[in-house]
């Protein structure tokens, strides 16, 4: 069976690291200094080691001004949420319901107890902590259904819904449902970045488009607070919560420079100075995790100062122990079964290597041959017989990819007959193993249009400046609900490109997409078919939904 696998995935890519390798970065790390009082934000530069990125300060300015909730709301000791401060226990081994079967949650260092720790208790001043939007029961993110249910238990009074981030706009009536629905019917938070965008150093980015508001549903983006032509300039879009869990996989780099895509330099931690993937955010606009939780801190919890270094090593450390993957389906069983396929299951990842993937000797997921003959007709062999099946079509079925902006523009063609493996390339995550933006078309018209519901995002019109490079495909004049990493660079080449999310753990956290536009796996599969006129059968369709279901 491997001999006939198409091998998709190397395309360029081992070339390309093969040049890159030999100029690797060399900067020396730089002093981490002592783990003293926090500095509070208005005290620290841009720029300055291990504290904060460029365009932080300008976003937790519009923080600050948001309003904040009053009164707390009681830990709910009945269900699997987790609230801050509640002092529970997270397992070595944690499972979870989830509607397809069970979550599994591997604590590598062991049971914890969470009084204290500050994942879990609130840092800021709306109640809320990391826990509050990475959810173990959702696999270390948020499905919309735990957001209703909350809503309903609290009376819309939880932290989740702080109006800094957790409603359409800080300047809408909080207490209306209405003011909520962006996060409460599509899993969004919003997202505000100042305008032009900050380099690393926080001096200001010229970009190589004009961006206007051409639809603004929301009202956030021509607020006279918090919008685009506010005294503090930002852009608000609105993007799903992203995992933290399999870090080793999420933040693996080679340490190059450049940009294997498009030769554009890569960010350096700033602690070290040392070159990162840039795989971590949506729009990559913060290099490490320790950067990724200031921010947050500084922004969605509204905190008046900046985590101390040991918060901010507590936070990284126990992201970096938590490995999260389907551990059972309510049709295959068990998927931690020793003679099952060896990439299901937490422990795959707990026990994996991060790296490049192929169609040869490591598979993306590993092998499911174990599965692809069914011993009977029962339905549980019948289901594991469609897994295996989607597998198959995940890595061998070819279609014509065009369009896709660091994908088609690298030297490949357009269009390229490749498979979904060659973009979702890297081992048991699916991730891009190089700087994964990409431009698939789910934020940018034409191919939005066929997402219904953004309809209720912004729509922005960006025009790239005559002495500029247009876009390659989409040309001068692009109409996008989210210009996504160019919101970060600035450039046309980057409008609609969005950072892919890890696979695993799916079915604990619908919605999809980073803008929560396809409900379930199905309407996933459905819009690639007709994005990429792939031409699945039925049959295609099912067994990719019920593949990705187990992952």
């Amino acid at each position: 069976m491997r001999s006939h696998r198409l091998n998709t995935i190397r395309w360029a890519c081992a070339g390309l690291l093969g040049v890159l390798g030999t100029v690797l970065a060399q900067t020396p790390p730089a002093g981490s200094g002592s783990a003293g009082a926090s500095p509070s934000v208005q005290s620290i530069q841009p720029g300055a080691i291990g504290v904060v990125s460029g365009q932080t300060p300008s976003q937790q300015a519009q923080a600050a001004v948001a309003p904040v909730a009053d009164g707390a709301v009681a830990p709910d000791y009945s269900s699997s949420w987790w609230s801050p401060g509640s002092g529970l226990t997270l397992g070595a081994l944690a499972e979870f319901d989830t509607a397809s079967g069970k979550l599994g949650v591997i604590n590598a260092a062991g049971a914890l107890d969470t009084r204290g720790h500050p994942f879990f208790e609130p840092l800021g001043r709306n109640g809320r902590a990391c826990v509050t939007c990475h959810q173990p029961a959702n696999g270390m993110s948020l499905s919309v259904e735990a957001i209703q249910q909350r809503w309903k238990a609290t009376a819309g009074k939880d932290p989740l819904f702080a109006a800094v981030d957790g409603s359409n706009c800080p300047s809408a009536p909080q207490q209306e449902e209405s003011s909520h629905s962006l996060l409460l019917r599509h899993g969004l938070f919003r997202i505000f970045v100042p305008w032009p965008p900050k380099a690393a150093d926080g001096s200001a980015i010229a970009p190589e488009f004009d961006l206007e508001v051409v639809s603004d549903p929301s009202g956030c983006n021509n607020d006279p607070v918090y919008g685009l032509h506010s005294p503090n300039p930002q852009v608000s879009v609105f993007r799903r919560p992203r995992v933290v869990a399999n870090m080793k996989y999420v933040m693996n780099s080679l340490g190059a420079p450049l940009n294997i895509k498009d030769g554009s330099p890569m960010a350096r931690d700033p602690e070290t100075g040392r070159f990162v993937n840039m795989n971590l955010m949506a729009d990559a606009r913060e290099p490490t995790q320790k950067s990724q939780a200031t921010n947050a801190a500084l922004t969605h919890l509204q905190a008046d100062e900046v985590p101390s270094r040991e918060q901010l090593r507590q936070i990284t450390d126990f992201e970096n122990q938590l490995f999260v993957a389907a551990s059972g389906s309510k049709m295959a069983g068990s998927l931690i079964e020793a003679d099952g396929p060896a990439g299901l299951g937490p422990g795959a990842m707990q026990r994996g290597s991060p790296g490049l993937g192929d169609n040869f000797y490591t598979p993306v997921f590993g092998y499911f041959e174990q599965w692809s003959r069914p011993a009977g007709p029962e339905p549980q062999a019948q289901f594991r017989a469609s897994v295996a099946r989607g597998m198959e079509v995940f890595f061998t079925r070819p279609f014509y990819i065009r369009d896709v902006t660091h994908l088609n523009t690298v030297g490949l063609g357009n269009p390229i007959k490749r498979t979904c493996a060659t973009c979702h390339n890297a081992r048991l995550t699916g991730m891009d193993f190089a700087p994964g933006w990409m431009d698939l078309g789910t934020a940018n018209e034409p191919w939005s249009r066929d997402l219904p519901m953004t309809s209720e995002l912004p729509l922005f019109k960006v025009t790239c400046h005559a002495d500029r490079r247009p876009h390659p495909y989409l040309g001068r004049v692009i109409y996008t609900h989210d210009p996504g990493r160019a919101l970060i660079s600035g450039r046309c080449l980057d409008i609609g490109a969005i950072t892919m999310q890890q696979f695993r753990g799916l079915s604990a956290r619908a919605p999809y997409f980073s803008n929560g536009s396809a409900s379930d796996l199905r309407e996933l599969v459905d819009y690639y078919d007709k994005r990429f006129e792939a031409g699945y059968t039925e049959q295609e369709k099912q067994d990719l939904v019920n593949f990705l279901s187990v992952l």
